[in-house]
């Protein structure tokens, strides 16, 4: 499938103007070297990985950060972090193919929700600047690290010290690596989105890059209260026309969200964009 769109975002890819903001769709052809199962990335495949594969009773269903505080509240906040490395740091999967294409591709700033490492993979052989999320943190109004990648190991440094020439990674959601720090439950959630609104979870110096950005929005569903208002927040200060949100047969209430922040709704998935970058590559 073709859409006017694509000549445009794919310009602005190219260009640094648009930013890739991806969510749990991009992973959909990602599956476990082990056993071919696919990688747990969306809310309700995330749920039944931390319990067991079986369903939760239906308001725990829902979304992924209230099946997490139920877990967290009989199991300990250390469960959490446990599961998503389990999942995350010591499961081996096969590469996504928009991760592939990213690898190519190299944009001077990508934000990730997912908690994988497969966008810091794509980057392994280059230097980057590397921002993870926090909640809960104690004695610290930041809610994020920042590394530097020398092209072999992490070093976390502080703000001051980023060099702003080189590509930026933003995991808010978290990331196994270097560390493992994670933004999994409501009580997360509700702390790092807080900061977020303060301006104490995005550093100074990607307030002033993030200026009149364009999005696009790939693999992200909008109908879940959480992921709305951390990309809603993570966008502020972008272009009039926010950008392009990629998905098939969006509800209404996905439309009605997408229109009033100011996105164009596009009929199409990450298999479409993937076709489209194979089509312009072969010509």
């Amino acid at each position: 499938m073709s859409h006017p769109a694509f000549q445009l975002i794919l310009s602005g890819l190219f260009n640094n103007e648009v930013v890739p903001y991806l969510g749990p769709g991009v992973l959909f052809d990602s599956v476990s070297k082990l056993n071919g199962l696919p990688i747990p990335a969306d809310s309700n495949s995330l749920i039944l990985a931390m319990n067991g594969g079986k369903p939760m009773a239906p308001k725990l269903m829902y979304e992924f950060p209230r099946a997490a505080m139920n877990q967290e509240l009989k199991r300990g906040r250390n469960f959490l972090g446990q599961f998503l490395d389990k999942t995350y740091k010591d499961s081996k999967w096969t590469r996504a193919s928009i991760h592939n294409w990213l690898a190519e591709w190299r944009p001077q700033y990508v934000v990730d929700i997912n908690r994988d490492t497969q966008l810091q993979e794509s980057y392994a052989d280059e230097e980057h600047t590397l921002i993870v999320g926090l909640a809960r943190v104690i004695g610290n109004h930041y809610r994020f690290k920042i590394y530097h990648y020398d092209g072999q190991n992490y070093f976390e440094i502080e703000q001051q010290q980023v060099n702003q020439s080189l590509p930026i990674l933003f995991k808010p959601m978290g990331t196994p690596l270097p560390e493992s720090n994670y933004v999994a439950s409501d009580a997360d959630y509700v702390d790092y989105i807080s900061e977020l609104m303060g301006g104490f979870a995005i550093p100074d110096f990607l307030k002033e890059y993030r200026k009149g950005k364009k999005y696009l929005l790939l693999g992200l569903p909008l109908n879940r209260d959480s992921e709305r208002m951390v990309m809603s927040d993570i966008i502020y200060g972008a272009d009039e026309h926010k950008g392009w949100f990629l998905r098939k047969d969006p509800t209404p209430k996905e439309k009605r969200y997408a229109e009033r922040l100011g996105f164009e709704i596009v009929d199409a998935d990450c298999q479409d964009l993937l076709a489209v970058i194979q089509t312009r590559l072969a010509a």
